[in-house]
Order: structure tokens, then C-alpha cells, then sequence
């Protein structure tokens, strides 16, 4: 479904975007995906609406077929990217799953915000990004997904998520269109008052 529309209480959710995550080669330019994820995030501010700075220092502790690294990680890897402009007002979720929902208190931080919406971007598609829109989904938020500010290390898994899952959990849009409608949810506001 194309984006329609954003609720009143929207708030962005930043997924990952953390210097050892970064790191890795991504399908598109990682640079262009954290410009758009910092516009956004400006434009929510610049609107009074939440911020969520969400970075990952661990995983689930359940076993897996496929091994993981138990290493500590090197100094730095957890730091969200300078070019966030991580403000004091911003709300920051460390979590220690695939989605920012399941070991964190973000559901509760963000009801007690009256937020109804999230946007999600971020890093990686098919992992923190989708995981994250699946869990606010069924805690009962509205999900938006800024397709053009996302990205993923393996080509066909950014494609399987933003063709056959994220579509089914919210609505797909862009940058662009994300800022157009809080533009048009800004006038709407201030023609009520």
C-alpha cells in the first residue's frame, strides 16, 4: 500500500546506524541512506515529534544453526554516527535483538508519548528494519517505511523484504513523500488552531 498518511503522534524510528554496522558493504551507498535518515530525523524534530536512535550490542541469547561471533565488540562499534546529530530530546533504545521492540522498553516509552505511527529506516533491511516493523505492527502501531533510506548486505534480501514483507506490515514511501505529509500534517495542525 502507498503511503496514505501520518497520525498526529508519528515518530521516526532510526534502526542501526552505528559506526560497526556501517561498516559492512551495503547494496546502496550507506552514505546516501544516513542523509535521508538524518533529514528525516530533522524533520521530526523541527515538527516536535519523537526521535528514536535505536543501536543493537548483542544478540537473543537462543541457539542457532549458524554461529555467532561471542567476541566483545571493538570500541566504537555500538556508537551511533555523528551524522545523526544525536539530540538531548532524542529517545535511545539499545537493543539486544534483531527488532528494537522484543528486549527494550521502546512500546512503552513511545505510548507514553501518545504515538500511534512509527516511520522505520535504517540498516539492515532484511534484519533490525524489517524485524523492528514487524514488531510495532503487532503491538499495534501504524507503520511507515522509508524504502529509499533503508538498505541491506545481500541485494536479494532487501528486495524479498521491501517487495513481500514490509508491504504487508505498513506502507512503503519515501523520503520525499515521508516529509511532504508532515508538511500537510503540520498545516492541517496549524489550520485547527
Amino acid at each position: 500500500m502507498p503511503l496514505t498518511t501520518l497520525d498526529p503522534k508519528t515518530a521516526i524510528v532510526v534502526i542501526d546506524l552505528q559506526k560497526g554496522i556501517v561498516a559492512y558493504p551495503t547494496v546502496h551507498p550507506i552514505g546516501e541512506v544516513v542523509k535521508r535518515a538524518r533529514s528525516l530525523a530533522d524533520a521530526f524534530r523541527h515538527r516536535g515529534l519523537p526521535v528514536v536512535l535505536v543501536n543493537v550490542a548483542g544478540g537473543a541469547p537462543g541457539r542457532t544453526e549458524r554461529p555467532r561471533n561471542s567476541e566483545p565488540f571493538p570500541a566504537g562499534w555500538t556508537d551511533l554516527l555523528p551524522q545523526l546529530d544525536r539530540q538531548p530530546s532524542d529517545i535511545v533504545v539499545t537493543k539486544r535483538s534483531w527488532g528494537a521492540f522484543a528486549t527494550t522498553d521502546l512500546e512503552r516509552q513511545l505510548k507514553a508519548r501518545g504515538v500511534t505511527q512509527v516511520v522505520v529506516t535504517g540498516v539492515v533491511t532484511s534484519g533490525g528494519v524489517e524485524a523492528t516493523a514487524r514488531q510495532a505492527y503487532e503491538q499495534g502501531f501504524n507503520v511507515s517505511l522509508a524504502l529509499d533510506a533503508m538498505t541491506d548486505v545481500r541485494e536479494e534480501a532487501h528486495e524479498h523484504s521491501i517487495r513481500n514483507v514490509l508491504p504487508r506490515v505498513g506502507e512503503t514511501g519515501s523520503t520525499k513523500e515521508i516529509i511532504s505529509l508532515l508538511e500537510r500534517l503540520l498545516e492541517e495542525r496549524n489550520s485547527a488552531s
